[in-house]
């Protein structure tokens, strides 16, 4: 079979440079929505846990209810789904590159954390921040909603830096 190329198409074929820039920017400002949301998370509990005025503390608390659940899993559901659609058009795929599989592990992980582990402690949180200033001192699981906003965006920092720096190579090596 000469003059024939029997080779599989380029993946990057199945995009055009519109398309693919496109998907770009939806996942590259559904991450920045991300880690906007876990700066104003990080903001409203280490106030609420900081500050020596009760109707901030309440005001801190409940706020979390209407900000942080909602917006984060959705956001993080549509950088996930942004991330797929890239994978799937792009010469990149969604499990060739280690960099790739690296991404979405964190950003599947952090995704099912909100409903998982962070909607009890806000739900908690919100309901302490209604209650308050008649109600007793914080319980102690209110200070474990100091690693959400630690963690996530160091997280999302990871899984930038991957991006940026595509390290590991391919999941297998190519044949030849």
């Amino acid at each position: 079979m000469t003059g024939v190329d029997v080779r599989a198409p380029r993946w990057s074929a199945r995009f055009g440079p519109r398309a693919r820039k496109s998907a770009l920017v939806v996942h590259i400002v559904t991450a920045g929505a991300w880690i906007g949301i876990d700066v104003v998370l990080a903001v409203l509990v280490f106030t609420a846990l900081t500050t020596d005025d009760v109707d901030t503390a309440a005001v801190s608390y409940q706020a979390l209810e209407l900000f942080a659940l909602w917006p984060l899993f959705l956001t993080g559901l549509a950088c996930l789904v942004s991330g797929l659609v890239l994978g799937a058009g792009t010469r990149y795929g969604v499990v060739r590159y280690w960099w790739v599989v690296g991404k979405l592990v964190i950003n599947v992980v952090f995704v099912a954390l909100v409903p998982l582990a962070l909607r009890p402690a806000v739900t908690e949180a919100a309901g302490y921040g209604r209650a308050m200033p008649t109600a007793r001192p914080a319980p102690e699981a209110l200070s474990d909603l100091i690693f959400p906003p630690i963690v996530s965006p160091l997280g999302l920092l990871a899984a930038v830096s991957l991006a940026v720096f595509k390290p590991w190579g391919r999941v297998r090596p190519r044949r030849h």
